[in-house]
């Protein structure tokens, strides 16, 4: 089979062949094969994997992180009335402060994620009843 094919602008026709096994013409090395690096010491025994957090139970919607990140700012306390759209914490993730708002009108039935405490994707901050 015939191909056409450009390389730094040139074209250039390939005529290609299929065969049952490859056969090595020429193997020049892309770069000079560095010296061997010294051999690694064996890596540590891998550490049991912690145990998973209890699974956080609470009345009323929960707030949910968006994403990963650090709590900078807590806005709300427990007992607090809030408004759908006020902000309950400042989330920092990629170096960017992130407002979590309220989802729904209520009263703040739990504040679960501190000022510092780092958060994964979906884990409920608090609860508003």
């Amino acid at each position: 089979m015939k191909y056409i094919v450009t390389l730094n602008g040139t074209d250039y026709e390939v005529d290609v062949t299929e065969l049952k096994e490859a056969i090595v013409t020429n193997a020049v090395p892309s770069a000079p094969a560095a010296a061997a690096a010294p051999a690694m010491p064996s890596a540590p025994a891998a550490q049991p994997a912690p145990a998973p957090a209890a699974p956080v139970s609470g009345t009323g919607t929960p707030v949910k992180s968006p994403m990963p990140g650090t709590i900078l700012k807590v806005n709300a306390t427990a007992g607090q009335k809030v408004k759908e759209g006020d902000i309950l914490f400042i989330l920092e993730a990629m170096k960017m402060e992130n407002e979590i708002v309220a989802p729904t009108d209520g009263t703040v039935s739990q504040i679960i994620a501190n000022k510092g405490a780092s958060v994964a994707t979906d884990e409920v901050l608090a609860f508003i009843g």
